[in-house]
């Protein structure tokens, strides 16, 4: 029976499968094939018996290798044997010179290399998908708003390009810590090398080689976990600007507010009891799954602080949070992708909100202006704050008000004050920005 969702609710399949036990069981019995064959490219071992490995290595099966686990309560020993098991001769020599961890962790270097590409590829498709709305609504005007209040005029563009451009980020940064966490070891029983010999750094890094996988510099029994501790940091992250576009959307598509909704089927549902309703279940989703994601931080960190050489306290934790964050980090940029796909925006009521104050919401323009014509900048502050409370109090239009202001109308004619009111004048170089992004980030897609 499933227990966890990741199991059936949530997740890729091509992801699920990665962090799958057979996957995994697969990617230790690679590093087991690699390192017999770097063994015998350095004279270690026989190169038939290498041959006889890497022939038969397929046949092992995982379920033997449990059977083996239930009487012997050793997981790596038991694959060990499961693997000596179909190589005839040969399995006398699996696993020569090595310990578990430097199977078990070059396996978790295999499967975070695989995570990553899946990553990579998921947030590519995003961050198209972001560069197509942010072109799509470049001259889109919205009102801007801090504290939850509005200000000043922007543009949807805007938005979208600087959600871009967090995303290009997450891009770079997973090309910057590839070769730091894309990484296996060879360093036997505490990183001396010693079961190895004089040929041990030589073995290790053909075994890397093999696999397609960067070779440690130095270790003790286990890679050191700063290295997975900066992959969950990074997964943390993305997620977290997952979240940050997740709550603006959950904002938008407040009833009072109404400027965007996810797309919702014919036939959805929106609550058991209130039929009208039709709410951003998507991005909530994504927001309360990413709080799972950052939960992974802590015990990562946690990992690298183990005692001397090793202990297992590591062990339990990253079977749990690998599979875990990896799964769900990957799912909610796919779900996100597709939310803002389809993510509906409504013009009118956008225009509606930006009308919502009467001109108060532009008092910065007229600010400006009166002090690019003389005025102290203190002082035509303090003039439109009071001017802007005034409109307010009365329910006025703030060009109404300021009609009223000798102060302003010997520096600024009333037509002029209107064209200053008007948002669609004061959006500054926010075109220029959205296609200095589009431009620079599509060669990222």
């Amino acid at each position: 029976m499933a227990i966890h969702p990741i199991e059936f609710r949530y997740g890729t399949a091509a992801m699920r499968e990665i962090w799958g036990e057979e996957h995994r069981f697969r990617c230790i019995v690679a590093a087991e094939v690699g390192l017999a064959k770097a063994e015998a490219a350095c004279g270690m071992i026989p190169e038939e018996a290498a041959e006889s490995i890497e022939l038969n290595a397929a046949t092992a099966s995982l379920e033997r290798a449990k059977e083996i686990e239930a009487e012997i309560s050793h997981d790596m020993m038991a694959i060990v044997k499961a693997l000596a098991e179909v190589c005839g001769e040969a399995g006398a020599w699996v696993h020569f010179g090595a310990t578990s961890n430097d199977m078990l962790d070059t396996a978790t270097g295999l499967q975070v290399k695989a995570s990553l590409k899946l990553i990579d590829e998921g947030l590519r498709g995003l961050l198209s998908v972001l560069l197509k709305r942010a072109e799509e609504t470049r001259t889109l005007v919205c009102a801007g708003r801090t504290h939850g209040q509005i200000g000043v005029p922007t543009t949807y563009g805007l938005r979208f390009a600087i959600w871009s451009s967090e995303v290009g980020r997450h891009i770079e940064r997973l090309q910057q810590l590839r070769p730091r966490v894309e990484v296996g070891q060879l360093t036997g029983a505490v990183g001396t090398q010693a079961a190895i010999g004089p040929k041990g750094i030589e073995v290790m890094e053909k075994m890397m080689a093999y696999l397609d996988l960067g070779a440690v510099d130095v270790s003790n029994q286990v890679i050191s976990r700063d290295r997975y501790a900066e992959y969950f940091l990074f997964l943390a992250n993305v997620a977290t600007t997952l979240d940050k576009i997740g709550i603006e959307i959950r904002s938008l598509q407040r009833t009072e507010i109404a400027e965007v909704e996810e797309a919702f089927g014919k036939n959805q549902v929106g609550s058991s009891t209130m039929p009208h309703k039709r709410n951003p279940i998507k991005s909530e989703q994504v927001c309360g799954l990413a709080r799972v994601v950052r939960a992974a931080v802590e015990p990562a960190l946690g990992n690298n602080t183990l005692w001397d050489e090793r202990d297992l306290t590591n062990s339990s934790c990253e079977r749990v949070i690998f599979p875990e964050a990896s799964v769900l980090a990957d799912h909610i940029i796919h779900l996100m992708t597709r939310v803002l796909e389809g993510l509906k925006i409504n013009k009118d009521q956008i225009r509606r909100n930006l009308d919502l104050l009467h001109g108060v919401n532009m008092a910065e323009a007229v600010m400006i202006t009166l002090t690019e014509r003389g005025m102290d900048r203190q002082v035509a502050h303090e003039l439109m704050r009071e001017a802007s409370m005034q409109a307010r109090a009365e329910q006025r239009h703030l060009a109404e008000v300021l009609k009223e202001k000798a102060e302003v109308s010997a520096l600024v004619k009333p037509d002029e004050v209107v064209a200053l009111l008007n948002p669609d004048n004061y959006i500054g170089t926010s075109v220029e920005q959205v296609d200095r992004v589009v431009k620079k980030l599509s060669l990222l897609c």
